[in-house]
Protein backbone atom coordinates (compact mmCIF):
# COMPACT_ATOMS: atom_id res chain seq x y z
CA UNK A 1 0.00 0.00 0.00
CA UNK A 2 2.76 2.18 -0.68
CA UNK A 3 1.25 4.58 -2.64
CA UNK A 4 -1.29 6.00 -0.31
CA UNK A 5 -1.47 8.62 0.48
CA UNK A 6 -0.89 10.79 -2.97
CA UNK A 7 1.29 13.61 -2.78
CA UNK A 8 -1.67 16.51 -4.18
CA UNK A 9 -0.48 19.34 -5.76
CA UNK A 10 -0.61 22.69 -3.65
CA UNK A 11 -4.64 23.84 -4.05
CA UNK A 12 -3.34 26.88 -1.75
CA UNK A 13 -6.01 29.67 -3.52
CA UNK A 14 -8.72 27.17 -4.35
CA UNK A 15 -11.84 27.08 -3.37
CA UNK A 16 -14.28 23.43 -3.48
CA UNK A 17 -17.44 22.50 -2.44
CA UNK A 18 -17.45 18.86 -1.12
CA UNK A 19 -21.41 17.62 -0.99
CA UNK A 20 -22.33 15.33 1.92
CA UNK A 21 -18.91 16.24 3.55
CA UNK A 22 -19.78 14.85 7.19
CA UNK A 23 -18.73 11.58 6.42
CA UNK A 24 -17.35 8.84 4.43
CA UNK A 25 -15.46 9.56 1.03
CA UNK A 26 -16.69 13.66 1.30
CA UNK A 27 -15.01 13.66 4.76
CA UNK A 28 -12.03 12.76 3.79
CA UNK A 29 -11.66 14.25 0.45
CA UNK A 30 -12.41 17.29 1.81
CA UNK A 31 -9.72 16.73 4.79
CA UNK A 32 -7.06 16.19 2.40
CA UNK A 33 -7.99 19.20 0.48
CA UNK A 34 -7.75 21.40 3.27
CA UNK A 35 -4.61 19.76 3.97
CA UNK A 36 -2.65 20.96 0.52
CA UNK A 37 -4.21 24.15 1.24
CA UNK A 38 -7.45 24.49 -0.07
CA UNK A 39 -10.14 26.08 1.32
CA UNK A 40 -13.05 23.77 1.79
CA UNK A 41 -17.08 24.76 1.89
CA UNK A 42 -18.33 21.37 3.38
CA UNK A 43 -22.25 20.85 2.88
CA UNK A 44 -24.57 17.69 4.54
CA UNK A 45 -28.22 18.22 5.53
CA UNK A 46 -27.54 17.66 9.37
CA UNK A 47 -25.81 21.06 11.18
CA UNK A 48 -24.75 19.10 13.91
CA UNK A 49 -22.79 16.24 11.88
CA UNK A 50 -21.36 19.39 9.98
CA UNK A 51 -19.62 20.42 13.19
CA UNK A 52 -18.26 17.78 13.79
CA UNK A 53 -16.68 17.15 10.79
CA UNK A 54 -15.22 20.97 10.70
CA UNK A 55 -13.66 20.21 13.62
CA UNK A 56 -12.40 17.07 13.28
CA UNK A 57 -10.30 18.13 10.23
CA UNK A 58 -9.08 21.01 12.14
CA UNK A 59 -8.06 18.81 14.38
CA UNK A 60 -6.12 16.80 11.86
CA UNK A 61 -4.80 20.22 10.11
CA UNK A 62 -4.65 22.81 12.60
CA UNK A 63 -4.33 25.81 9.81
CA UNK A 64 -7.31 24.31 7.85
CA UNK A 65 -9.60 26.67 5.86
CA UNK A 66 -12.86 25.28 6.11
CA UNK A 67 -16.57 26.30 6.39
CA UNK A 68 -19.86 24.09 6.31
CA UNK A 69 -22.90 25.37 4.58
CA UNK A 70 -26.84 23.26 5.26
CA UNK A 71 -27.70 21.51 2.35
CA UNK A 72 -30.49 18.70 2.33
CA UNK A 73 -29.65 17.43 -1.28
CA UNK A 74 -33.32 15.44 -1.35
CA UNK A 75 -35.01 19.43 -0.91
CA UNK A 76 -35.16 21.25 -4.42
CA UNK A 77 -35.46 24.45 -2.04
CA UNK A 78 -32.86 23.38 0.47
CA UNK A 79 -30.55 23.15 -2.48
CA UNK A 80 -31.63 26.77 -4.26
CA UNK A 81 -31.06 28.47 -0.80
CA UNK A 82 -27.88 26.88 -0.23
CA UNK A 83 -26.63 27.52 -3.95
CA UNK A 84 -27.58 31.58 -3.18
CA UNK A 85 -25.31 31.42 -0.63
CA UNK A 86 -22.71 29.59 -1.95
CA UNK A 87 -22.82 32.31 -5.41
CA UNK A 88 -22.49 35.14 -2.72
CA UNK A 89 -19.08 33.99 -2.11
CA UNK A 90 -15.88 33.56 -4.07
CA UNK A 91 -16.06 31.49 -7.72
CA UNK A 92 -15.37 27.95 -6.70
CA UNK A 93 -12.37 25.86 -8.18
CA UNK A 94 -13.87 22.69 -7.93
CA UNK A 95 -17.17 20.68 -7.05
CA UNK A 96 -17.37 17.16 -5.46
CA UNK A 97 -21.01 15.83 -6.32
CA UNK A 98 -20.64 13.24 -3.66
CA UNK A 99 -23.99 13.55 -1.56
CA UNK A 100 -26.08 10.86 -1.51
CA UNK A 101 -27.84 7.75 -0.02
CA UNK A 102 -25.79 4.38 0.36
CA UNK A 103 -28.01 2.46 2.13
CA UNK A 104 -31.72 3.16 0.28
CA UNK A 105 -35.00 2.18 2.36
CA UNK A 106 -36.97 -0.98 2.13
CA UNK A 107 -39.65 1.18 0.47
CA UNK A 108 -40.00 3.39 -1.84
CA UNK A 109 -40.21 6.52 -0.53
CA UNK A 110 -40.32 10.73 -2.07
CA UNK A 111 -39.00 13.45 -1.36
CA UNK A 112 -40.62 16.64 -0.68
CA UNK A 113 -40.80 17.89 -3.94
CA UNK A 114 -42.40 14.29 -5.14
CA UNK A 115 -39.52 12.56 -6.19
CA UNK A 116 -38.44 9.38 -5.79
CA UNK A 117 -35.93 9.98 -2.95
CA UNK A 118 -32.83 7.95 -3.70
CA UNK A 119 -32.95 9.28 -7.13
CA UNK A 120 -33.91 13.58 -5.66
CA UNK A 121 -30.93 12.31 -2.63
CA UNK A 122 -28.53 11.25 -4.84
CA UNK A 123 -28.71 12.91 -8.97
CA UNK A 124 -31.27 15.18 -8.56
CA UNK A 125 -30.27 17.22 -6.34
CA UNK A 126 -26.59 17.33 -7.50
CA UNK A 127 -28.31 18.35 -11.04
CA UNK A 128 -30.41 21.04 -9.24
CA UNK A 129 -27.15 22.73 -7.77
CA UNK A 130 -25.22 22.32 -10.38
CA UNK A 131 -27.69 24.38 -12.59
CA UNK A 132 -27.45 27.26 -10.41
CA UNK A 133 -23.45 27.05 -9.50
CA UNK A 134 -22.38 26.64 -12.76
CA UNK A 135 -21.72 30.80 -13.94
CA UNK A 136 -20.39 30.69 -10.34
CA UNK A 137 -17.26 28.44 -11.51
CA UNK A 138 -13.90 29.85 -11.73
CA UNK A 139 -11.97 29.18 -15.40
CA UNK A 140 -10.51 25.70 -15.57
CA UNK A 141 -12.88 24.90 -12.83
CA UNK A 142 -13.57 20.59 -12.45
CA UNK A 143 -16.81 18.90 -11.39
CA UNK A 144 -16.27 15.18 -9.85
CA UNK A 145 -19.38 12.86 -9.79
CA UNK A 146 -19.36 9.84 -7.42
CA UNK A 147 -19.98 6.83 -9.49
CA UNK A 148 -20.18 3.13 -8.16
CA UNK A 149 -19.24 -0.13 -8.93
CA UNK A 150 -23.57 -0.69 -8.86
CA UNK A 151 -23.08 0.65 -12.21
CA UNK A 152 -21.51 -2.23 -13.72
CA UNK A 153 -24.28 -4.68 -11.96
CA UNK A 154 -27.94 -3.38 -13.01
CA UNK A 155 -29.63 -2.54 -16.01
CA UNK A 156 -30.98 1.05 -16.03
CA UNK A 157 -34.63 1.69 -16.90
CA UNK A 158 -35.20 5.37 -18.31
CA UNK A 159 -39.04 4.79 -18.88
CA UNK A 160 -38.87 4.27 -14.70
CA UNK A 161 -36.22 6.77 -13.08
CA UNK A 162 -38.97 6.94 -9.89
CA UNK A 163 -39.65 3.35 -10.31
CA UNK A 164 -43.46 3.94 -9.68
CA UNK A 165 -43.62 0.20 -11.85
CA UNK A 166 -41.61 -1.62 -9.00
CA UNK A 167 -39.62 -0.94 -6.82
CA UNK A 168 -36.61 -2.53 -4.72
CA UNK A 169 -33.41 -0.93 -2.35
CA UNK A 170 -30.75 -2.46 -4.69
CA UNK A 171 -32.33 -1.26 -7.73
CA UNK A 172 -33.20 2.69 -6.15
CA UNK A 173 -29.51 2.70 -5.54
CA UNK A 174 -28.10 1.19 -8.38
CA UNK A 175 -30.33 3.42 -10.55
CA UNK A 176 -29.26 6.32 -9.23
CA UNK A 177 -25.53 5.89 -9.39
CA UNK A 178 -26.18 5.21 -12.96
CA UNK A 179 -28.17 8.00 -13.41
CA UNK A 180 -25.59 10.15 -11.46
CA UNK A 181 -23.00 9.27 -14.28
CA UNK A 182 -25.11 9.77 -17.52
CA UNK A 183 -25.32 13.18 -15.56
CA UNK A 184 -21.53 13.78 -15.19
CA UNK A 185 -20.80 12.89 -18.71
CA UNK A 186 -23.96 14.46 -20.30
CA UNK A 187 -22.73 17.50 -18.99
CA UNK A 188 -19.14 17.32 -20.11
CA UNK A 189 -20.41 16.72 -23.65
CA UNK A 190 -22.70 19.83 -23.59
CA UNK A 191 -19.64 21.91 -21.58
CA UNK A 192 -17.36 20.99 -24.64
CA UNK A 193 -19.70 21.34 -27.49
CA UNK A 194 -20.45 25.32 -25.55
CA UNK A 195 -16.15 25.71 -25.90
CA UNK A 196 -16.53 25.96 -21.71
CA UNK A 197 -13.11 25.55 -20.19
CA UNK A 198 -15.12 23.76 -17.15
CA UNK A 199 -15.15 20.04 -16.99
CA UNK A 200 -17.18 16.79 -15.74
CA UNK A 201 -15.61 13.85 -15.20
CA UNK A 202 -16.76 10.60 -12.61
CA UNK A 203 -14.78 8.92 -10.07
CA UNK A 204 -15.76 5.77 -8.00
CA UNK A 205 -14.04 4.17 -4.64
CA UNK A 206 -14.39 0.51 -5.13
CA UNK A 207 -15.32 -1.01 -2.41
CA UNK A 208 -14.54 1.32 0.49
CA UNK A 209 -16.12 0.56 3.54
CA UNK A 210 -16.36 1.57 7.32
CA UNK A 211 -14.58 -1.57 9.39
CA UNK A 212 -11.44 -0.07 7.35
CA UNK A 213 -11.92 3.46 7.53
CA UNK A 214 -10.08 5.25 11.02
CA UNK A 215 -11.93 5.85 13.27
CA UNK A 216 -12.77 9.99 13.49
CA UNK A 217 -14.78 10.47 16.34
CA UNK A 218 -18.20 12.26 15.03
CA UNK A 219 -17.15 11.20 11.49
CA UNK A 220 -16.53 7.64 11.27
CA UNK A 221 -16.99 5.24 14.54
CA UNK A 222 -17.71 1.24 12.99
CA UNK A 223 -18.43 -0.85 16.24
CA UNK A 224 -15.81 -3.65 17.28
CA UNK A 225 -18.71 -5.83 15.01
CA UNK A 226 -18.17 -3.87 12.13
CA UNK A 227 -14.65 -3.98 12.39
CA UNK A 228 -14.05 -7.40 12.19
CA UNK A 229 -16.48 -8.47 9.77
CA UNK A 230 -14.97 -5.67 7.72
CA UNK A 231 -11.69 -7.06 8.16
CA UNK A 232 -12.68 -10.65 6.73
CA UNK A 233 -12.83 -8.39 3.58
CA UNK A 234 -9.51 -7.12 3.76
CA UNK A 235 -8.56 -9.12 0.44
CA UNK A 236 -11.06 -6.76 -1.96
CA UNK A 237 -11.74 -4.01 0.37
CA UNK A 238 -10.25 -0.77 1.44
CA UNK A 239 -11.17 1.98 4.08
CA UNK A 240 -13.09 5.02 2.80
CA UNK A 241 -9.79 7.04 3.40
CA UNK A 242 -8.38 5.43 0.88
CA UNK A 243 -11.36 5.57 -1.71
CA UNK A 244 -11.04 9.17 -1.33
CA UNK A 245 -7.29 9.12 -3.02
CA UNK A 246 -9.36 8.09 -6.16
CA UNK A 247 -11.71 11.51 -5.84
CA UNK A 248 -8.91 13.64 -5.28
CA UNK A 249 -7.11 12.65 -8.42
CA UNK A 250 -9.88 13.03 -10.77
CA UNK A 251 -10.49 16.56 -9.14
CA UNK A 252 -6.60 17.78 -8.67
CA UNK A 253 -4.39 15.58 -10.91
CA UNK A 254 -2.57 17.56 -14.34
CA UNK A 255 -3.53 14.18 -16.28
CA UNK A 256 -6.95 14.03 -15.44
CA UNK A 257 -9.81 15.18 -17.68
CA UNK A 258 -13.43 15.90 -18.79
CA UNK A 259 -15.33 12.80 -19.70
CA UNK A 260 -13.05 10.31 -18.26
CA UNK A 261 -13.93 7.64 -15.22
CA UNK A 262 -11.63 7.18 -12.54
CA UNK A 263 -11.51 4.04 -10.12
CA UNK A 264 -8.94 2.01 -7.75
CA UNK A 265 -6.63 0.30 -10.17
CA UNK A 266 -7.82 -3.76 -9.13
CA UNK A 267 -11.26 -2.30 -9.21
CA UNK A 268 -12.47 -1.86 -5.47
CA UNK A 269 -9.15 -1.23 -4.11
CA UNK A 270 -6.15 0.40 -4.96
CA UNK A 271 -4.52 3.66 -6.00
CA UNK A 272 -6.36 5.69 -9.08
CA UNK A 273 -6.61 4.34 -12.26
CA UNK A 274 -8.18 5.54 -15.65
CA UNK A 275 -11.05 3.14 -16.40
CA UNK A 276 -14.22 2.55 -19.07
CA UNK A 277 -17.79 3.19 -17.87
CA UNK A 278 -20.66 1.08 -18.85
CA UNK A 279 -21.86 2.45 -22.51
CA UNK A 280 -25.36 3.29 -20.48
CA UNK A 281 -23.48 5.74 -18.70
CA UNK A 282 -21.98 7.52 -21.78
CA UNK A 283 -24.99 7.18 -24.44
CA UNK A 284 -25.54 10.31 -25.70
CA UNK A 285 -29.11 10.08 -26.79
CA UNK A 286 -29.44 8.23 -22.41
CA UNK A 287 -27.54 11.40 -21.80
CA UNK A 288 -29.81 13.64 -23.42
CA UNK A 289 -33.11 11.91 -22.38
CA UNK A 290 -31.99 12.12 -18.94
CA UNK A 291 -31.10 16.21 -19.04
CA UNK A 292 -34.62 16.67 -20.43
CA UNK A 293 -36.60 14.57 -17.67
CA UNK A 294 -33.97 16.06 -14.89
CA UNK A 295 -34.84 19.80 -15.69
CA UNK A 296 -39.11 18.69 -15.36
CA UNK A 297 -38.10 16.62 -12.35
CA UNK A 298 -36.32 19.75 -10.92
CA UNK A 299 -38.23 22.62 -13.17
CA UNK A 300 -35.03 24.18 -14.08
CA UNK A 301 -33.41 24.54 -16.88
CA UNK A 302 -29.91 24.17 -16.65
CA UNK A 303 -27.94 26.42 -19.80
CA UNK A 304 -24.47 25.40 -20.26
CA UNK A 305 -22.71 28.53 -21.81
CA UNK A 306 -19.63 29.12 -22.92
Amino acid sequence: MSWYPLVLPSQAGRRYLVTGANAGIGFFTSARLAGAGAHVVLSGRSPERLEAATSAIRGMVPAASVESIVIDQSSLDSVRVGADRLIGGPPLDGVVANAGLVHAPRQRLESVDGNELVLATNVLGNFALLSQLLPHLAPGARIVGLGSLASMLSTFRMNDLHLTLGYDFWRAYAQSKIAGQVFAFELDRRLRAAGASVSSLVAHPGYSISGRTPRVPGVNEPTTGTRFADSLQAAWAQGKHRGAEVVLHAMTSPVANGGQFWGPRYLTKGPPALHTPTRTSTDAEIGAQFWSFAEQATDSVFAVGG
